[in-house]
């Protein structure tokens, strides 16, 4: 089976599920049965290949040393097929027995990580009102015809189609697929940006499923030296807020062929995961997706401003939102010498007049290298546009007391509803990015003292203004409506400083 016939029958899989529940709920399903056939048909791959090798059916049976995962007796794959009544029931049993059966653990000095938890709520698997035997039967038919092991299906192969896979649930699901789905061309450009490098940390407080993660280790693999295997030795973690989203993340990153990462459920601002002596943990890569306009409904003003991290370096941000917590943390994350990190925030962010002082002190501490403004659409069931904000611990020199901007908002292509940056769009980018191009239209390096002048607004168009309608020209409609969304920033901008007062 090659790739695109394994993404079209998992996706096949899914629908069977039309009619029984919303297709938001979907991933909740899919993804854990997706990944007990996978472990399975590997166990029994690997099964097979120690009896071939040693003609001993007791070892090749019984030595742990044998298998990736351990798979108690009972609880297979084929085991739960062959039960015709109270069907959840037996799979989340053999699921419960499966995770107990795989703890975390060190070898040789690294953690690996176990399958607690990782098959999700069972409960949803139990209730006959919403699964009967016969659609749990039928999903696990239509499973049954996939042979998912890795000489089958390579650990690559079934990472695109899991991720794949991703992608068609948030398409499906509409308006929550921000909340797990990041537009995978915009990650390959932050990726692309920071240049992860083998034996790196790579962290992301805000990690959904996992995706920006998986793009720094696929930028690392060699396309021609299978062999090379040195991106194994990238350590990965995350954190999440929504247990769905952090086992699926988990699911994912085990899919990918990594063993040395952790993805944590808990809320970053309230209880950051990764710490050390009292003090977060710092990283060599940070990307993050995070939250956009959290309310003082979802986070606590009170608690930043007093936080035992020292988060709130930069100063402390307005009640009505959280961004610039968000922006601190990841910056507090970063490696004080080899720390680097991409942000994509909304551009309201750049130039709200609440969040003057902070982004003055951001400006001053000389983290901030550059801005990036994106086209309209690349949040998913969202129009607004996006900026990308780049810093580093340590500048280069040519970089220290300046901030690029690059005005990118044009570098975007709509294509059956969908709009993605293409390879074209993300190579332009990057040039001007590392040559530090300066030619007041698609980039400008402003000084810091430039951008004292104006207050520190970072609004884009501020310093590289693109003009799209000229006198005279002819321009497509697309093109016009891209125009007046750039131009609308400063209005955008007005009318959330409005809000923030009527809160």
């Amino acid at each position: 089976m090659n790739l695109e016939e394994l993404k079209s029958a998992l996706w096949e899989a899914a629908q069977l599920l039309r009619g029984s529940i919303d297709a938001g709920g979907y991933k909740e399903y899919i993804f854990p049965l997706v990944f007990f056939k996978r472990i399975c048909d590997v166990h029994k791959e690997e099964y097979e290949r120690a009896l071939a090798e040693t003609g001993d059916e007791d070892f090749a049976r019984n030595a742990p040393e044998n298998y990736t995962f351990a798979i108690p007796e009972g609880c297979d794959w084929e085991d739960v097929r062959n039960v015709t009544t109270n069907v959840g029931q037996a799979l989340t049993t053999a699921w419960v027995r499966i995770e107990q059966a795989n703890p975390s653990r060190i070898v040789g000095g690294r953690r690996v990580e176990g399958l607690e938890g990782i098959f999700g709520n069972s409960g949803i698997w139990r209730n006959k009102n919403i699964l009967t035997d016969e659609t749990i039967t039928g999903l696990i038919e239509n499973f049954s015809k996939l042979d998912l092991s890795i000489k089958a299906c390579p650990a690559d192969e079934m990472g695109k189609a899991y991720e794949h896979l991703v992608g068609k649930f948030a398409d499906d699901a509409g308006n929550t697929a921000q909340e797990f789905y990041t537009n995978r061309t915009v990650v390959e450009l932050m990726v692309d940006i920071l240049e992860p490098k083998a034996q790196e940390s790579i962290y992301d407080p805000t990690c959904g499923t996992g995706g920006m993660l998986i793009s720094c280790i696929a930028k690392l693999k060699n396309p021609g030296n299978p062999n090379d295997n040195s991106w194994r030795e990238v350590r990965a973690y995350g954190q999440e807020l929504k247990p769905l989203t952090a086992t699926i993340a988990r699911m994912n990153l085990f899919l990918h062929g990594l063993e040395e990462f952790r993805i944590v459920k808990d809320d970053t601002l309230v209880h950051p995961a990764f710490t050390t002596g009292g003090k977060l943990q710092t990283f060599d890569v940070v990307l993050a997706n995070p939250p956009y306009g959290l309310g003082q409904d979802l986070w606590s003003q009170a608690a930043f401003e007093h936080d035992p991290y020292g988060r709130n370096f930069l100063g402390t941000p307005p009640a009505s939102r959280a961004d610039y917590a968000f922006i601190q943390h990841i910056l507090k994350s970063m490696d004080e010498k080899t720390g680097r990190c991409a942000i994509l925030l909304p551009l309201g962010d750049l130039d709200r007049e609440s969040e003057t002082k902070i982004r003055e002190n951001l400006v001053k501490s000389d983290l901030l290298e550059a801005v990036i403004g994106l086209g309209p659409n690349l949040f998913y069931n969202s129009p607004m546009e996006a900026c990308i904000m780049i810093c580093r611990s340590k500048k280069t020199a040519a970089a220290k007391g300046h901030v690029l901007f690059i005005n990118a908002v044009k570098e975007v292509t709509r294509k059956n509803g969908e709009s993605y940056l293409e390879r074209g769009h993300i190579q332009k980018i990057i040039d001007a990015y590392r040559k530090r191009h300066s030619d007041g239209t698609f980039s400008y390096d402003a000084t810091n003292a430039e951008i004292a002048a104006i207050n520190y607004n970072l609004n884009i168009s501020r310093y590289a203004h693109q003009s799209i309608v000229e006198t005279g020209s002819k321009v497509s409609l697309a093109d016009a409506f891209a125009g007046w969304q750039e131009s609308d920033s400063t209005v955008a901008g007005a009318l959330d400083e409005i809000l923030d007062a009527v809160r």
